[in-house]
């Protein structure tokens, strides 16, 4: 293994360690706990780039599926029935989003890792509501409304997670430069070495 890939591969378990970490800093709502996971979601697309961004959610969800209890309830197997779990299939996607949006950018501002990131949100919530909706309404025996799934799952969180990737963005812009920095002298980080 070479210094490029081991330190590509650091990076990626990084993210998706930091990903864990943000499952424990939360505020408790009723089905749909708000956390801070997705701050280091967008910041994991914007800063690895596209594949790099998602495979460090592809690990943090693998580890969580493996039994870890790095998910805000637990961990294991079956873990995917959990009403919420739609919304982590929704950070894998969304990372990549934010990195895909970013990659198409020579000289990112701020605003453009802003509006990448709310894109990214809206990518997590159209997997992650959906997904709500069938877990409460087929194996969870709660027959929900598409109505009450929207408020639960959207309404009561959506503007915590735009403040969030607000930040996120304004984070991203200062981390990207030591990021370029790193990628002239040492292209580890560079989405044309390929994927791993």
């Amino acid at each position: 293994m070479n210094k490029n890939t081991t330190i590509s591969l650091t990076a990626i378990a990084l993210f998706a360690a930091l990903t864990a970490i943000g499952a424990f800093i939360r505020i408790p709502l009723p089905f749909v706990p708000f956390t801070l996971q997705v701050l280091f979601v967008f910041l994991a697309g914007s800063l690895l780039g596209s594949r790099k961004g998602m495979q460090s959610q592809l690990v943090y969800v693998g580890i969580g599926l493996a039994g870890l209890p790095v998910f805000t309830q637990g961990g294991g197997i079956g873990y995917f029935l959990q009403p919420t779990f739609g919304y982590l299939l929704g950070y894998i996607a969304g990372a990549f989003v934010v990195g895909w949006l970013i990659e198409r950018i020579t000289n990112p501002k701020t605003y453009h890792f802003i509006l990448a990131n709310l894109a990214g949100l809206m990518v997590v919530y159209l997997v992650g509501v959906p997904y709500l909706y069938l877990a409460l309404n087929l194996w969870m025996d709660v027959p929900s409304s598409w109505g009450h799934v929207w408020m639960i799952g959207f309404v009561y969180s959506i503007a915590g997670d735009i403040v969030i990737s607000v930040i996120a963005g304004v984070l991203a812009l200062r981390l990207y430069k030591v990021f370029h920095k790193m990628r002239n002298k040492q292209p580890i980080l560079s989405q044309e070495e390929g994927t791993i």
